[in-house]
């Protein structure tokens, strides 16, 4: 669904999953400084809206979803993943339930799939799923709009906002570029670009915000038990400061290698933050070590841990909470 903002004056989109918004509105930098002071706002419109209501929706979601929801209070927002049978991530939910029926963003263009799955589910239980992404716009900002609200990074909050007030507010926009900026400074990785099909919530961070540990049963349990139990996922995310001295970001999708030239992991998302310059994270093997000099689709990368090699098998993995490094 096409944003009314890429009709502003200097609006480029973004590329593609997010070619509906804008990646900046000419001036990316001001645009990111005006964001972190709480002078403007991101349009998100793109994200898929899901609601689910009926009196047995949140034990309904708990049997089924990776977060332990069912005495999740009312205006209390969590996230949760599901898993298919080996554990790999299929969706990523931003949810949060009002008294009388859950909302959840999830990423562009997923949210069909997944309210396919769930009606697949449904059985004779009390709940109906619907696709809601026409009705609601997700911005990110200050908190100062009104809707259904979700802590972000850097202190931003994303509010879901009836799509029809989408805009509607003094504060300036900002493109998709400066969220990004300030997303991967602070670790937090996006499904779809710093995933892939492969990918389980160990090797992503994600069993501190996404997971419960001691739920019941559901599907993909499995996977995030024998890690949790014995670690050693497969691979790691990890942040990479890359050599300023180079005119291009590294591509979604594209290698990372080690001296050498053997390809070691896959850049997720790059971005030029303000004052860190060029920045990225990438989905690495567990074995490569933490402090090894990589080329990022064939730009120098220094790394800093965001997911520990020993990650699991009860190890901490508070590391990936720790701010970048600012010059």
């Amino acid at each position: 669904m096409r944003s009314p903002l890429l009709d502003l004056h200097g609006a480029v989109a973004a590329d593609a999953p997010d070619q509906d918004v804008a990646a900046h509105y000419g001036k990316p930098a001001q645009e990111q400084r005006a964001l972190e002071t709480g002078g403007a706002f991101v349009d998100r419109s793109n994200r898929g809206v899901v609601r689910v209501s009926g009196p047995d929706r949140l034990s309904w979601l708990h049997s089924l979803l990776s977060q332990r929801l069912d005495a999740l209070a009312p205006h209390e927002p969590t996230q949760a993943l599901l898993l298919d049978a080996n554990g790999r991530i299929e969706h990523h939910l931003h949810l949060v339930d009002d008294g009388e029926s859950v909302l959840a963003h999830v990423e562009p263009g997923t949210a069909p799939a997944l309210v396919a799955f769930l009606d697949r589910m449904r059985f004779m239980l009390r709940v109906e799923v619907a696709d809601v992404t026409a009705e609601y716009a997700a911005v990110t900002g200050p908190a100062t709009f009104a809707g259904v609200a979700f802590p972000d990074v850097a202190g931003l909050t994303t509010t879901l906002v009836p799509r029809a007030a989408l805009g509607a507010t003094d504060l300036r926009p900002a493109g998709l570029w400066a969220y990004e900026a300030l997303r991967i400074e602070a670790h937090v990785p996006r499904f779809g670009r710093d995933t892939d099909e492969r990918a389980i919530p160990h090797e992503m961070g994600w069993i501190e915000t996404a997971v419960h540990l001691h739920k019941g049963c559901y599907r993909g349990q499995e996977t995030v038990a024998r890690v949790e139990n014995l670690g050693r996922p497969p691979r790691r995310l990890t942040f990479l400061h890359l050599d300023g001295s180079v005119d291009r970001l590294p591509a979604h999708g594209d290698p990372v290698e080690v001296p050498g030239g053997r390809t070691v992991g896959f850049v997720g998302s790059a971005a030029r933050h303000r004052e860190l310059g060029p920045i990225a994270l990438a989905l690495v093997k567990r074995n490569v070590p933490v402090d090894a000099e990589l080329l990022a689709g064939g730009v120098a990368a220094a790394q800093a841990v965001v997911v520990p090699p020993d990650t699991g098998a009860n190890a901490e993995i508070a590391l990936r909470r720790q701010p970048a490094r600012r010059a």
